[in-house]
This record gives structure tokens, sequence and C-alpha cells, in this order.
């Protein structure tokens, strides 16, 4: 059976009505052509930090927590309620600012009309990230109306053994939403041709083709504080093949995909997670000679 998945590049700040404004519009559209599933991007709801690894960083958690961030949502709190009564029976992916008590986390929620499905804690930060949030610890799978899929968040999509921990747990879709910039220094003029755009790029390809799962990226675009994020929202099938990208500009990356199908045929000559041999992989849970 297919199944439409979509992954939206889309620019989300600090308003939250404006965002509830472009949600729905994206599900409006969504519903209309049939999606079971539709990722939105990292920080959403409230938008992402201004600025990474800067000056601006300086200080601790505290009075980094002090500055003007993202809004605090609870999980059970109005602002997710109101995206589930616009998302009806479609899966929709989003990314917060969790309101985790004494901690602020950054948060991927899967949801629909009936409810929160599943949570995910960003587990790896980049610089600066710490001083805003605490971290995650796990990449857990779990059941939707799409299927069994797992979450990640941003530089999370770096780090190979976040996806494969998934997969082993049996996440057929790996969500992978995002607030993923371009290039600090030396960007390039065509956002197009950026070296920060191009490893992102690289890592949805080589983690959906060495887990033989469906990807689906979404992406911040636009810019953000001191921030311009490279868009690039897609669908990547088992084998590594993009079936679908909305390049650098804003939009919706939509493909039809019968997951298990394509899971099957990918799996059928190589497997990837039936051929591991974890008995010689002991160096991964070490740490590297030369940190």
């Amino acid at each position: 059976m297919r199944t439409r998945l979509a992954a939206v590049a889309e620019n989300f700040g600090r308003d939250l009505d404006a965002a509830y404004a472009t949600i729905d519009r994206l599900l409006r559209r969504a519903r209309a052509e049939g999606t079971g599933l539709i990722a939105l991007p990292e920080a959403c709801l409230g938008g992402y930090l201004s600025s990474l690894g800067s000056a601006e960083d300086r200080g601790t958690a505290e009075t980094r927590r002090q500055r003007s961030g993202p809004p605090a949502l609870a999980l059970d709190g109005p602002e997710l309620r109101r995206v589930q009564e616009m998302a009806r029976d479609v899966v929709v992916v989003l990314g917060i600012c969790e309101d985790g008590g004494t901690d602020r986390y950054n948060t991927a929620v899967a949801l629909t009309g009936d409810g929160v499905l599943g949570v995910h804690r960003k587990v790896h930060q980049p610089l600066g990230e710490n001083l805003s949030y605490a971290a995650g610890s796990t990449f857990e799978a779990f059941e939707t109306p799409v299927g069994r899929i797992g979450l990640q968040i941003c530089y999370d999509k770096a780090f190979p053994e976040a996806a494969r921990t998934a997969a082993l747990d049996g996440a057929r879709i790996i969500v992978s939403i995002s607030a993923w910039p371009g290039a600090r220094t030396a960007a390039a003029a065509d956002l197009a041709q950026d070296r920060w755009k191009k490893r992102f790029d690289l890592y949805d390809q080589a983690r959906a083709l060495e887990n033989q799962v469906v990807w689906v990226a979404s992406n911040q675009a636009g810019t953000f504080g001191s921030l311009r994020f490279v868009g690039s929202a897609k669908v990547v099938g088992p084998g590594g093949d993009v079936l679908a990208d909305t390049g650098v500009d804003t939009g919706v990356a939509a493909a039809d995909v019968d997951v298990e199908a394509e899971l099957d045929a990918a799996r059928r000559a190589m497997f990837n997670l039936r051929d591991r041999r974890p008995d010689v992989y002991g160096a991964l849970v070490r740490e590297p000679a030369h940190a």
C-alpha cells in the first residue's frame, strides 16, 4: 500500500500565531493530497536559537535561557493540542522547545488528532546549544498509523549510530527534522553550493541507504538571527535515491511510497541490519584514542 510522505522546508520564527497559520495551510494541502505523514522543521513552534558558536553564546546555561529564546512548551499544553486539532488523521512530526521542568529540551513530537504518538529529545548538540537545552539520551522507534517510525533532530543525523539504533528497534521510516544552517565561514554565495548543504544531503542519503529505511528530512528555510538555513527537505528511499526534494527554497517534498515493498526490494540482495557483526564493533563504544 502506497503512503504519501511529505517533508517541509519553511521559515518559522518566534511568532506562534504565524506558525499556526503556516501549519494550517500545510495541513490543509496535506489532507487534500491524501498525505499520511508530514514532517515540519525543528523548532517550528517558537523558532530556533538566533546563533550558534558566537560571542552571543557565552555565559552559563541559566543566563543563556534568560535571553530571548523560544518559548518552553508542555507536551500536554494548549500549543500542541491546537496542532492536534489541525492534524486530524495525518501523522505530523514537528519541533518544539519542551518544558521539562528544571530543564528545556530541543524536542521532536509525532502526533495525530488522537494525541501524541512519540517524542524524541535531541541527543547530539552543536556548538552553543547545550547552553539552552539539556540533551536527550534515547533513539526509540514507535508505532504510528503509517508504520513504525524513529525520530531524530538535526545534528543527530551526523552520527550513524543514531539512525542505526532506531532501525534496530524496528523503524521502517526515520523522520529527521532540522534547523540546519549553511556554513558560518567561507559561505557560498549560491546556497545550493554551500558545503554544509552538501553535508546535509549526503547524511540524508547515507543514513537511508546504510539502514535500508525510508528517510523523511525536513528543515528550516530562509534566515533567523545570524543563521541562514539550507532548506533541502526531502524524501529518500531505502536505496539512497532521492524521491522528492525542495532544493534550498521553501516548499514541500512529497512522494508516494509503498514502504514495505521498497524495504523488501532493498533488502532482497543485501540486508544491512541482518548481516551486521556486532562482535567486532567494540571500538564503537570506546573513547577514541586521540579524542
